[in-house]
């Protein structure tokens, strides 16, 4: 916990309340459905939280933001992000019915109003985002094609609506044909060795009407 105070020292007593609860909830249910790997349930703040956090260095989503988490998992990015951003609206998408029911269970625990979960295959979704979050659930060409047409046609950041992708390791062929992506190194905001080869994308997509 002290990890993200020390990074992000200006939360409210609720939010902080929020991430100590995190942990709880998570080491309960992990016990009962794994979703998060017994190593990593024991740097949870680090490994998750804190990773989650990331697109949040790089980027401040504005209030009455539209985000939707493809992949979520266990609740990661969205958790985090929605206990950071309470004014912006969150949807977490995975097909792994199991990993929801985690999920359902700590945003419940969390009191969280403004996530909703949906059990179903990203393709399936019929709305628009002004960003499409995701830790590295697939090759950015898939993803890119999964979430087509899913883009707001309003900008209300600096950024251009899109993907803001978290992954590691070497990302040039990947991004060979995304021209307007940009790469940012996490250890440009995070000091620990966790993060050496961890990034973030932000991929501008148009809007398709």
């Amino acid at each position: 916990m002290e990890l993200i105070l020390k990074y992000f020292p200006n939360l409210t007593e609720d939010q902080i309340n929020k991430f100590k609860l995190l942990e709880t909830l998570y080491q309960d249910w992990n016990l009962k459905i794994n979703v998060v790997s017994r190593k990593d349930i024991d740097e949870l703040y680090l490994r998750h939280v804190l990773h989650s956090l990331g697109i949040a260095k790089v980027m401040q989503f504005k209030d009455g933001s539209k985000i939707m988490d493809v992949g979520t998992g266990g609740g990661f990015p969205g958790i985090p992000l929605a206990i950071l951003y309470p004014e912006c609206s969150f949807h977490l998408v995975d097909s792994i019915a199991k990993k929801l029911k985690v999920v359902n269970e700590v945003v419940e625990g969390l009191g969280l109003t403004n996530v909703k979960t949906t059990h179903c295959r990203v393709e399936e979704i019929d709305d628009t985002y002004d960003f499409i979050v995701s830790r590295a659930v697939a090759a950015m060409p898939t993803f890119v094609h999964w979430v087509k047409g899913k883009i707001a046609k309003e900008q209300r950041h600096d950024f251009k609506n899109g993907i803001l992708y978290l992954k590691g390791g070497d990302l040039t062929e990947e991004l060979q044909d995304y021209k307007t992506a940009t790469i940012y190194d996490l250890t440009e905001y995070y000091t620990e060795d966790f993060f050496e080869t961890k990034k973030m994308v932000h991929l501008p997509l148009k809007y398709k009407g």
